[in-house]
């Protein structure tokens, strides 16, 4: 083998290892950063908690969301300012911070329709831009469609032709709406000690336990000739407040009660009384609530509680000294000592202590109620506005009496 082939043979070798090295840079995702950078949003890997605004557009340049962070934590200007959901924002953000660059996918803007990552300006457009504020460099792109082979959606940052296969789903709420803290109050129907229900005629009715351990609810009053009907309809009543969440919110002032507004009292065994004034207007199930505290009950209340938890130790006292002399072998602690309640040890501090849980729960509430007018769902509005007649047995129909029969037979 002479000079000049070996030569030609070690040309053709370097071009092949060009060739490889420049179709192996070809397979792997691109960025603007570094080589070997492959994260979507590489500007907020470690700057989560530095994003201060999100704003999200849709089709024809319209804001769909707004969330804003200021004293009073994440907000949605388009909802008055009420509270977003921290926990699916916070969990959007991490998405976007862990998700990578997996797949290139077309550069043609012609082609944008079918992955959904066309400019939002576009009427037609599918995605959602998605812009970051607070950031050293705001963080502006477009969340397309979700990959039809696996996890993933479409992306592509705004200003860049390149648009690609991201890592992670990014699902990414379509409404304001979608953002809110939806739970609104949670308070158990073991709790409750009467519903009283008024409509806008001024007819209502009233449902009452007469001791916290029942365990059904009483219709009061009941009209001359009818019987209360299902125990299920009147038990229902009461836990219209237990994980009561709701659809949307508006302010107040934005939206009152009408003329045909229904009034529901909760009344608790503790003193808590939750005031819900609710009504129907174009298909939606309005309402506005105020907590409030009845003293009287609460005095009632804790003194139940004080005597019930004072029987209790009672009971358990009487129980391990029976231990201690019994006989039969027992197991380890039986024999122990119950802990004396502080209801016991003081009465008054414990009384205080009550009274203090219930009036913070009540600071809390109206925390949440004030100033707002809330979209229930049909399903809790149905038991706020809810008739008397559901709650009594039917009327039984008096069947005609039959002819007599000719010749007395």
């Amino acid at each position: 083998m002479n000079q000049k082939t070996l030569i030609g043979l070690a040309i053709a070798a370097l071009i092949a290892i060009v060739v490889a090295v420049v179709l192996n840079q070809r397979s792997q995702p691109r960025s603007e950063g570094a080589a070997g950078s492959a994260w979507l949003a590489p500007e907020l890997r470690e700057h989560v908690n530095d994003v201060s605004r999100i704003v999200v557009t849709g089709a024809g340049n319209t804001v769909v969301a707004t969330l804003e962070r200021g004293a009073n934590g994440w907000t949605l200007a388009e909802k008055g300012g009420y509270a977003a959901d921290t926990g699916k924002l916070r969990e959007f953000l991490l998405k976007l911070a862990d998700a990578k660059l997996v797949e290139e996918k077309t550069a043609n803007k012609d082609k944008y329709a079918t992955l959904g990552v066309e400019d939002v300006a576009d009427q037609g457009a599918k995605g959602l831009q998605v812009e970051l504020d607070g950031l050293a460099q705001p963080l502006k792109l477009i969340v397309g469609n979700a990959s039809t082979r696996g996890s993933g959606n479409f992306v592509r940052r705004v200003g860049e032709a390149q648009s690609w296969l991201a890592s992670t789903t990014l699902s990414v709420p379509k409404s304001a709406a979608e953002w809110l803290r939806k739970d609104l109050v949670d308070v158990p129907a073991t709790r409750i000690e009467s519903v009283a229900i008024t409509h806008a005629d001024g007819k209502g009715f009233r449902v009452f336990k007469a001791n916290e351990g029942d365990a059904n609810f009483t219709l009061a009053d009941i009209p001359k000739g009818r019987e209360a009907g299902s125990e299920f309809t009147a038990n229902g009543l009461a836990s219209t407040l237990s994980g009561l969440n709701f659809e949307d919110v508006v302010p107040a002032r934005d939206e009152a009660p009408g003329e045909k507004a229904v009034k529901t009292r909760y009344a608790a065994f503790d003193g808590l009384v939750v005031d819900a004034i609710a009504w129907e207007k174009d298909g939606k199930h309005y309402a506005q609530f105020k907590a409030s505290l009845d003293a009287a009950q609460a005095d009632k209340g804790i003194a139940a509680a004080q005597a019930k938890a004072k029987a209790d130790f009672e009971t358990m006292t009487a129980a391990a000294e029976a231990a201690r002399t019994s006989k039969e072998a027992q197991p380890e602690g039986a024999k122990d000592d119950p802990v004396k309640p502080s209801s016991i040890d003081d009465p008054a501090k414990d009384r205080e202590d009550r009274l203090a849980a219930v009036n913070r729960e009540i600071a809390a509430l109206n925390a949440h109620f004030d100033g707002w007018t809330f979209v229930l769902p049909a399903y809790k509005y149905a038991n706020i506005d809810k008739p008397l007649e559901d709650l009594l047995k039917p009327v039984e129909e008096k069947k005609p009496a039959a002819p007599a029969k000719k010749g007395g037979k």
